[in-house]
């Protein structure tokens, strides 16, 4: 009877001690993916005939697929487009302009052309911002046909780098206020129950040939939930990671000029034969 009394006793404490801890999860979910649907995104893309185009309608409010802060200054940050490629490969670059010297990449599409014109696509979310392997990729079959695919790989291509960055922005674009999710998320249904694109875990391209990192200058933003005892409110902490910035000390060599090297040669030289004479006297 007192084992099974003290056995009781030690589960009681043990389950009280459990309940007090915080546990911190992860969520799936994060700031850019309440403020940038990747899903909507694609269907933009699909939509646009050129990268300046779609550019023009992921920044325009009107169709408010654009909804990112992560500099919690309370306006949608400005997403600007940059593309990289090698030979047939393009990855399209979604750039968050967040300060004066700060920005985010948020999000790549990835295209790879095979020799026999079969074209693969994938939306892909920025590890530090939608956790790891988070990709969307076209549900249907003929992407090849699609506008902006035959723009990517026209005859006369070149790559399309924004000119736009904090502080100058197409002309008539004005700032706007971003807005809470649950006002977000049916503000994209137009686009996400298309179903053109659909989630995945994997990637469907590897693009191997172009050497892509996600770069940024100082933030990085995760959004962690944390899970309190019973009959406590759910937390949900942002967490800001700072890089600091590097300082590159440079050495500057001065070489004299050919004359004047020669002519301090010459004035040591005479220096020392002045001294061999004065000791020769003294002798």
């Amino acid at each position: 009877m007192k084992s099974k009394c003290l056995c009781i006793g030690l589960l009681w404490v043990v389950g009280t001690l459990l309940a007090q801890e915080k546990i911190n999860v992860v969520s799936s979910s994060s700031a850019a993916g309440e403020g940038l649907d990747l899903q909507a995104v694609g269907e933009l893309f699909r939509e646009a005939e050129t990268l300046e185009d779609f550019e023009q309608a992921l920044n325009d409010p009107e169709t408010g697929v654009n909804n990112l802060d992560l500099n919690e200054d309370g306006d949608v940050d400005y997403v600007r487009i940059l593309e990289e490629a090698e030979g047939e490969t393009r990855i399209i670059v979604l750039q968050a302009a967040l300060g004066e010297d700060e920005f985010q990449d948020v999000a790549t599409i990835e295209i790879e052309k095979s020799a026999d014109d079969n074209v693969q696509m994938q939306v892909h979310g920025n590890a530090d911002l939608y956790g790891p392997d988070v990709y969307y990729a076209p549900s249907v079959v003929h992407v090849h046909q699609w506008a902006m695919l035959g723009w990517l790989y026209r005859a006369s291509w070149r790559p399309y780098r924004s000119v736009y960055y904090w502080g100058h922005y197409p002309h008539g674009w004005r700032r706007y206020r971003a807005v809470h999710v649950n006002v977000y998320r049916p503000r994209v249904l137009r686009y996400t129950r298309h179903r053109s694109f659909a989630a995945r875990r994997t990637p469907v391209v590897h693009v191997h040939r172009v050497r892509y990192t996600p770069r940024r200058s100082v933030l990085v933003k995760k959004r962690t939930v944390v899970k309190p005892a019973r009959g406590r409110k759910t937390v949900v902490k942002k967490t800001t990671v700072r890089t600091p910035k590097k300082t590159v000390k440079r050495t500057t060599v001065v070489k004299p000029a050919a004359g004047r090297k020669a002519g301090a040669a010459q004035k040591a030289s005479a220096r020392r034969g002045s001294k061999r004479t004065a000791k020769a006297k003294r002798r």
